[in-house]
């Protein structure tokens, strides 16, 4: 199926992302850094719509009051839980914050059953509770970093949970504007998406952290880079989401985890413990029930 690797293709562009975007943390700070995924990822966009809309002639956009409120939720959603994202990679490391960030699928079955509807298996609710539990797992701090870890976790837990709106909120406005051409409706929402949140943080940076706007500004090449692969990883987020369920959707995104687990120890010297790596597999295998079950 064409979404499973749409998806697939996202995971190792969103984990080149988050690595480029976690180097800039320490001068631009968590929003400064989360700024970039957007402002220097915009371009892309734009460009990428352009071809996309070349190669589309048939297509019919209605950007009807649905279409721009999905977009809305799931741009400042997307906000929150990529600055939330940073901060537990910040406090508890890169592979466990990425893992914990695979929260945002059970997450986003309880909104999609709460808000829209869904109905679940035994199965998939089996493997909420599967997830839920690796997760306490892989959060649970050892003495050495009792508090980092925690507050990592946190985190973590919170950039699950916006991640989930997003993803639903996406997936509606994908639906709403041209569901016949999904691809087209994609990236038509990845553009209106990103031109929201780079207006919003970069007036929100001008009036409280101005500095944060100039590390960035001195940063432009590894901006450029982050901004890229944001792009392209969003991109096929978007347009695998705009052809099936969200849940389904994160499910196959799991692969992620370990390629940020693996990501981790070159280049940031990190080292997962048994419990972390054991956590970490649970959560695959109960995320996977969850969506799939």
């Amino acid at each position: 199926m064409l979404w499973i690797l749409l998806t697939a293709a996202a995971a190792p562009l969103q984990v080149a992302r988050n690595a480029l975007q976690r180097g800039l943390v320490g001068d631009a700070g968590p929003w400064g850094a989360t700024l970039v995924r957007f402002l220097f990822g915009l371009p892309f966009s734009l460009l990428l719509f352009g071809v996309v809309a070349a190669l589309t002639p048939g297509a019919a956009p209605d950007p009807t009051p649905r279409f721009l409120i999905a977009v809305a939720v799931g741009a400042v959603s997307q906000v929150g839980a990529t600055a939330a994202l940073l901060m537990a990679m910040r406090t508890s490391g890169f592979a466990v914050a990425t893992f914990m960030q695979q929260s945002s699928l059970p997450l986003g079955a309880l909104i999609g059953y709460f808000v829209f509807g869904d109905r679940l298996s035994v199965v998939q609710w089996a493997g909420l509770a599967t997830t839920t539990a690796a997760l306490l797992a892989l959060s649970w701090p050892g003495r050495e970093r009792a508090t980092g870890a925690a507050a990592g976790s946190l985190y973590g837990l919170a950039s699950g949970l916006a991640f989930a709106v997003a993803l639903n909120g996406y997936r509606q406005a994908g639906l709403a504007l041209e569901p016949a051409h999904p691809v087209y409706s994609a990236t038509a929402a990845l553009c209106l998406a990103q031109a929201l949140q780079s207006l919003v943080m970069v007036v929100l940076l001008a009036a409280v952290r101005p500095g944060a706007l100039r590390a960035v500004g001195a940063s432009w090449r590894v901006s450029l880079g982050a901004g890229f692969f944001g792009t392209a990883a969003s991109a096929f987020w978007f347009s695998a989401l705009a052809l099936a369920p969200a849940g389904q959707v994160r499910a196959v995104g799991v692969i992620e985890g370990p390629i940020a687990a693996a990501a981790g120890r070159p280049l940031f010297k990190e080292r997962l413990s048994p419990r972390q790596l054991a956590g970490g597999a649970l959560a695959a295998m109960g995320v996977v029930a969850t969506a799939l079950g």
